[in-house]
């Protein structure tokens, strides 16, 4: 094991928070009923938790190139992204239902961080296009061909 070095630390905490994410997850997505709607959740959860185990245990034991860690540059740039994940994850898909929180949210984001004008019409309208593309792709793919249950609130 090598010296614990600032980006090497970054990289422990960081996957460590995503495999404990990824336990909760699937913990919660083979506790819940009905036990149908979570059958596509259950898939995903398990593959992602042992990802993130793999990769905290890599973390741990120094396997990994870490680079030179998250500058505060960087995390400027992220933070945005990451509060309206975190609006989305515990107010938007169950106050708003799943396809609308992720409608919003995505738009949002791509809003954020799309180099494209802001005042030009024409990428608002891009923004727009992509956003219903996005959101068809994923009613095609949930509702459609896997046929699975999705979150459903107040409008969707």
């Amino acid at each position: 094991m090598s010296d614990l070095t600032l980006p090497r630390l970054q990289h422990i905490i960081g996957s460590g928070t995503v495999a404990a994410v990824g336990i909760w997850v699937t913990y919660v997505s083979y506790t819940q009923q009905p036990s149908e709607a979570f059958l596509f959740p259950r898939l995903i959860a398990t593959v992602f938790v042992v990802l993130a185990a793999w990769t905290f245990f890599k973390a741990c034991m120094g396997w990994t190139k870490v680079g030179n860690g998250i500058s505060v540059a960087q995390m400027t740039n992220l933070a945005p992204g990451l509060v309206v994940a975190m609006v989305y994850i515990f107010w938007m898909a169950k106050g708003l239902g799943f396809y609308t929180a992720t409608t919003i949210a995505f738009f949002v984001l791509l809003s954020l961080y799309d180099p494209a004008p802001h005042r030009a019409l024409q990428s608002w309208l891009k923004r727009i296009i992509i956003t219903a593309c996005f959101i068809a792709v994923m009613y095609g793919l949930f509702a459609l061909l896997l046929k699975v249950f999705t979150p459903r609130e107040i409008l969707f």
